[in-house]
């Protein structure tokens, strides 16, 4: 798919295709966020989805595009967490078997959830990259399906879907922010969206540790970085070296990328759960950049993807 056209039929696809396993999550207000800035902010609550987080779309795309024979024969991810909660769910739903590969960065909340799962779970690396090239190898020997965590247009495509539920439950929007890693989720909301409406700004955002794809922007080409410890786990992970996708769509349809400080992610989680919402660090992000940059003008809306933090973590950040 080399055109923006393109890419729409391919989110409008999938919306169909996936409209039996998702839920049309709903944009409510941020009263105190509204109140403190000024002017009226949005929240896309992901964090609704069965399994917790927006993963849910991509994946059940990323399967459903497969014909019955070849997910017989069982699927295979590697993930941070969430990725791997969402193919482990939809591949419960269809009957299929499937493997997950995580490191050992993983939080033990996701890592708790994935066993309880039913899932192979496989657990060795120190980062997604290394997670990854274990589950390339089973894939190969095994003949499983590789479901990929962004870098996949039926991925891409699956994440877009978000974006037509945003457009029309708030046509009104102006600014969309995205949290920002891999580039899954933010190259289908762009493309989605300025397949639509070109006026709407989308921002990415990601933490400051770790920023992969960020600094890929910032140089020009795909880079790796250490994977160190953040609230923001979810975004960890490199975005492949080979991207051939997500790094090009961010590049081409973002209007800008933002990082954020660990202090601003724990003051956001803080905001939200004020506000009775408990998400993970990787879903405040979009909340965080607005304590930022508080300039941001229009109808905004903030992309919460997930919630899968266990309550005494979400308590000890939130209670600092």
């Amino acid at each position: 798919m080399k055109d923006l056209k393109s890419w729409n039929q391919a989110v409008e696809t999938a919306a169909r295709r996936i409209k039996p396993y998702v839920l049309k999550t709903p944009v409510l207000p941020s009263k105190r966020l509204s109140e403190q800035l000024g002017y009226p902010v949005w929240l896309k609550c992901e964090q609704f989805q069965p399994m917790g987080a927006f993963k849910i779309r991509g994946a059940a795309n990323a399967l459903l595009a497969r014909s019955p024979e070849e997910r017989m024969r069982g699927a295979i991810t590697y993930s941070t967490g969430n990725h791997g909660l969402a193919v482990a769910y939809i591949g419960h739903r269809l009957g299929v078997p499937t493997t997950i590969c995580i490191s050992t960065m993983v939080p033990e909340a996701k890592v708790n959830a994935l066993k309880q799962a039913g899932v192979r779970l496989v657990v060795e690396g120190n980062s997604q990259d290394e997670a990854k090239i274990v589950a390339g190898k089973i894939a190969r020997e095994e003949g499983l399906i590789m479901v990929e965590p962004f870098d996949d247009p039926y991925v891409i495509a699956g994440q877009g879907t978000i974006s037509l539920e945003i457009l029309e439950q708030l046509p009104a929007a102006g600014v969309v922010l995205v949290p920002l890693s891999g580039g899954g989720l933010a190259s289908g909301i762009a493309v989605a969206i300025k397949a639509r409406r070109p006026d709407v700004r989308v921002i990415g955002v990601s933490m400051e540790r770790g920023a992969v794809m960020f600094e890929s922007i910032r140089r020009g080409y795909p880079v790796e970085l250490p994977e160190v410890e953040t609230l923001a786990d979810s975004l960890q992970g490199g975005i492949g070296l080979e991207n051939r996708w997500t790094f090009s769509l961010v590049k081409e349809y973002l209007d800008d990328i933002v990082v954020v400080s660990e202090s601003e992610i724990a003051q956001a989680m803080t905001l939200l759960g004020g506000e009775g919402l408990i998400v993970e660090g990787a879903a405040a992000v979009a909340v965080a950049v607005l304590l930022r940059h508080p300039d941001l003008r229009g109808t905004i809306v903030a992309l919460l993807t997930g919630r899968n933090i266990s309550l005494p973590a979400f308590c000890q950040v939130a209670g600092k």
